[in-house]
Parts: C-alpha cells; sequence; structure tokens
C-alpha cells in the first residue's frame, strides 16, 4: 500500500528557504518517477518538479525554474525539494506523488508552505 509522508513546511519570509521532504514506501521507490506538486488556495494542483527513477534527469514548472531543486535519496525512500528565494506566491500546500499512486487517486496529507513577511 502506497504511503507519501510530506513534511518540512512552515511560515518564511519572501527570500527565504525550505526544504520539503516526503517519505515514501510501498512501491518500489528507485526505478519510480517521484513529483512535487502544490495547490493555491482557489487554484488547481499544478506540477513543480520531477525526478525520474535514480535520479538522472529532473524537470521544473517555469516560473520555479533556478529557484527549486529536486532530488532524492534512494537508500531512505526520501524526495526532497529544496526551496530558494521564496515568493509570496509560492505559497501553497505541497504534495509529492508518483505515477502509481497518481492513477489509484491517493494524495498525502500535504504540507503546508507559506511565504510572508
Amino acid at each position: 500500500q502506497v504511503q507519501l509522508v510530506e513534511s518540512g513546511g512552515g511560515l518564511v519570509q519572501p527570500g527565504g528557504s525550505l526544504r520539503l521532504s516526503c517519505a515514501a514506501s510501498g512501491f518500489t521507490f528507485s526505478t519510480s518517477a517521484m513529483y512535487w506538486y502544490r495547490q493555491a488556495p482557489g487554484k488547481e494542483r499544478e506540477l513543480v518538479a520531477a525526478i525520474l527513477g535514480h535520479g538522472g534527469i529532473t524537470n521544473y514548472e517555469d516560473s520555479v525554474k533556478g529557484r527549486f531543486t529536486i532530488s532524492r535519496d534512494n537508500t531512505n525512500n526520501t524526495v526532497f525539494l529544496q526551496m530558494n528565494s521564496l515568493r509570496p506566491e509560492d505559497t501553497a500546500v505541497y504534495y509529492c506523488n508518483t505515477p502509481s499512486a497518481i492513477v489509484r487517486r491517493y494524495w498525502g496529507q500535504g504540507t503546508q508552505v507559506t511565504v510572508s513577511s
């Protein structure tokens, strides 16, 4: 059974940094693509960053390129999102996910990121 547990969110001032973590279990993590999504109030969930299995290739939504970095630890089944130069428009609930869970419509509880002075 897939389980995804996000953590690391919080309140940060504009220009600050946060590092999100997602502990995964219940599937073959090392060969699975992993994604970070976010959902702001009143908006649809959007894909922010992706990393293929074995960590070879990454991709980012345009507004976060150069500020966010996705990485993974296949030994500990964890995916990270390093977020730098945060802006108020980055405020959202952030979720990690993987294709085998998305097709089953499973989502974790997410972690709230609030960027405000």
